[in-house]
């Protein structure tokens, strides 16, 4: 699959809600550097999604989405788990996203489930996979 640059473009430049699922207060993880580039650089909110349920960047965290409580809008839902257990993350956006206002899935770099990628895009859902904000950026940015 292919991403949509349009579709890229959108989510990096529309000020939105994200909730990162893998998020913990982890330092070395991508997940906690990538979301503090989201919220600090790009102006996002996030919304942290891990079993433990952790505040990250000042913000409350969830065990998942289900969890986050009604009258909450998340636009994007933002993957950083391993390809083999994304498939029943992604089914689980779809199952909230109309509770929750999800728009798109972002599959991070090296994330990759074309079927689960597939079932999100037939539910209506935008889909950006195997690629990370922090390097579509600077070619977005680079196109404005």
């Amino acid at each position: 699959m292919a991403n949509d640059i349009k579709i890229i473009e959108d989510l990096l430049t529309t000020e939105a809600t994200w909730a990162v699922v893998g998020l913990s207060t982890s330092r070395h993880r991508a997940a906690y550097e990538v979301s503090a580039f989201l919220k600090d650089t790009l102006g996002h909110e996030i919304i942290p999604i891990h079993p433990r349920a952790e505040a990250v960047h000042g913000h409350e965290g969830y065990r998942t989405l289900a969890d986050i409580p009604d009258g909450t809008t998340v636009d994007v839902v933002d993957f950083f788990v391993n390809s083999s257990k994304v498939g029943t993350l992604v089914d689980d956006a779809i199952e909230q996203h109309e509770r929750l206002g999800i728009k798109a899935l972002w599959l991070q770099l090296g994330v990759v489930d074309e079927d689960a990628a597939e079932r999100a895009r037939q539910a209506g859902l935008a889909v950006v996979m195997d690629t990370c904000p922090k390097i579509e950026w600077p070619r977005v940015a680079g196109r404005r």
